[in-house]
């Protein structure tokens, strides 16, 4: 009963990090295609703030799980919108990263100042809250920039490329979720990523 009392409690304080800072990721690559030309994501209804247009359940999953890794259902892009397709979808795939840093970093700003007050009261719940959402973010923006499809990485990577390469590389889109889930599931991702996450986490928090 405690173990399962622990198990609602961690649920209960992750619950709102992780459906903000998905929802925040989402709509701010929408919000950015917008700006550059192209209304898909809001005729979709995806530039909203409600958590459920949002949701994979996959990668929702993964985040409760990893506490640090996910991703959430991407938002329709149109890039025949775009002036420069190639160079306008890099910026439009980085705008979700972006967010996160920018909302962890802001997340910690505020814990620096409210912490030490919260702290031996009955609100540090609202502390433990504010340090996941920190670690969800980062985990978040670096998970997602990893160059495998249907991640955000691939889109700036494909933009970065040559033409010819980036179609070549193009090719590989259809097995990209498979390498994925393989690369979750054999440790690699964790390997590879969790120290840069940890470091910068531990700059913000520190």
């Amino acid at each position: 009963m405690d173990q399962m009392n622990q198990i609602l409690s961690q649920i209960a304080l992750l619950i709102v990090p992780v459906l903000f800072s998905i929802t925040v990721h989402e709509v701010c690559h929408g919000y950015a295609a917008y700006l550059f030309g192209d209304p898909t994501a809001k005729m979709a209804g995806r530039l909203t703030f409600n958590p459920i247009k949002h949701i994979d359940p996959i990668g929702l999953l993964v985040l409760f799980v990893t506490r640090m890794i996910g991703w959430a259902k991407p938002v329709p892009v149109d890039p025949r919108y775009f002036k420069r397709p190639r160079q306008d979808m890099v910026w439009v795939s980085l705008a979700g990263p972006a967010s996160n840093l920018v909302l962890a970093a802001l997340t910690a700003l505020v814990l620096r100042f409210i912490g030490p007050v919260l702290a031996p009261t009955p609100l540090y719940p609202l502390v433990v809250m504010g340090q996941m959402m920190v670690v969800i973010n980062v985990g978040l923006a670096i998970f997602n920039l990893i160059p495998i499809h249907p991640l955000d990485g691939s889109h700036i990577m494909e933009g970065l490329l040559p033409a010819g390469l980036a179609y070549s590389y193009s090719k590989l889109q259809p097995y990209g979720f498979i390498i994925l889930l393989l690369l979750i599931f054999t440790k690699v991702v964790d390997i590879v990523i969790a120290p840069i996450i940890n470091g910068i986490v531990y700059v913000l928090l520190s």
